[in-house]
């Protein structure tokens, strides 16, 4: 199965556009680069939208879930079941990211992509459990390559489906016991960081089980070695989820989509994604650096540039919510803020 035929990213670059929203936003009655990474913002989602004055439709957050039989090694202090728990919660409108998702307008969706449980059918429930829980990576590969394909194709068709009703923004999160263990093997695999330099306490293991988990990742990536291609690493050490989020993040660019991407676990997808196809950075938001302390080195690899620093490390989807005011403001200063010749205000810049 070749989860990724077809996969063509366009680029965003266009240099007569560019200089045409460079010239937009510096025409604001503000001085010139004052508004700083809102205008970034607004740059960005010009170029992707290909316009000068882009819109932000449907957004949808998808909160992708699976379990991970690496917890047999106590690299998490807290349960599994609370995987399919939570997701229970967020069906029903509850945790962090259902009150989120109510507040700033987002359509939430739960993606089983690997829990190990039964979910009987919701509306807000998204069947594509590849399996229950992928393998302990300490001893065997995460998951075989057809089912690392499986998912990443899964993440393609359900971005795909959004795409087609007209959303043009879409958020990544996760929900998944022991998926910061995952998250950190990959970074080390696909940035070349030593394991136990980017190893945290996840959902709030003590300082000395942290060490514990870095030696279990670091004999983990000895046994099974690093491949030469993205899509065999990410099945030696990944999760159903965080291929799932890949394989998203990857269609999303492909639909020229706005991407908001979440915390440690859910920019493990992107690491993933990235390096697959590099190109998918042009439609990236970080919106935000976790506190996990991985995380931070994830976005500096890929030359990202988080939105918030909230001290936040819940996962979910959290982040992204909590970024896309800031998103939407972007895009209202490129669409709605006057400038200096309509408001008849001197121009010093000219």
């Amino acid at each position: 199965m070749k989860a990724l035929e077809n996969l063509k990213i366009a680029t965003v670059e266009n240099e007569e556009l560019q200089k045409l929203l460079q010239y937009n936003i510096d025409q604001k009655t503000k001085p010139v680069g004052s508004l700083g990474q809102l205008e970034e913002l607004a740059m960005q989602i010009g170029l992707i939208q290909q316009t000068t004055q882009p819109s932000l439709n449907k957004p949808v957050m998808l909160t992708i879930a699976s379990d991970h039989e690496i917890t047999n090694e106590k690299v998490s202090p807290v349960p599994t079941e609370i995987t399919w728990q939570q997701c229970l919660n967020f069906l029903n409108g509850g945790g962090g990211i259902g009150f989120l998702c109510q507040h700033f307008g987002f359509d939430l969706y739960v993606v089983d992509a690997g829990v190990n449980y039964d979910f009987e059918p919701h509306p807000k429930l998204i069947n594509k459990k590849v399996r229950k829980g992928s393998r302990n990576f300490l001893n065997e590969p995460a998951m075989t390559l057809e089912e690392c394909n499986q998912a990443l194709q899964n993440g393609r068709e359900i971005v795909a489906g959004f795409a087609d009703n007209g959303t043009n923004v879409i958020g990544f999160g996760e929900m998944g016991i022991g998926n910061s263990s995952p998250a950190t093997a990959l970074l080390a695999v696909y940035a070349g960081i030593p394991v136990e330099t980017c190893t945290g306490p996840g959902c709030g293991l003590l300082p000395e089980s942290v060490k514990h988990k870095a030696q279990v990742l670091k004999q983990a990536i000895e046994k099974l070695g690093i491949a030469q291609t993205p899509e065999e690493n990410l099945a030696r050490f990944g999760g159903l989820e965080i291929a799932t989020i890949a394989g998203g993040m990857l269609e999303a660019a492909r639909q020229r989509m706005l991407i908001l991407v979440d915390g440690f676990i859910s920019t493990s997808g992107f690491l993933a994604a990235y390096a697959i196809n590099p190109a998918v950075k042009d439609y990236a938001i970080f919106s935000h650096c976790s506190h996990e302390p991985g995380h931070l080195k994830m976005i500096d690899f890929v030359g990202g540039n988080p939105v918030l620093d909230l001290k936040l490390r819940l996962g979910e989807g959290t982040g992204s919510a909590l970024a896309f005011p800031i998103v939407q403001a972007s895009v209202a200063m490129l669409n709605k803020m006057n400038s200096f010749t309509e408001a008849k205000v001197y121009n010093i810049t000219e």
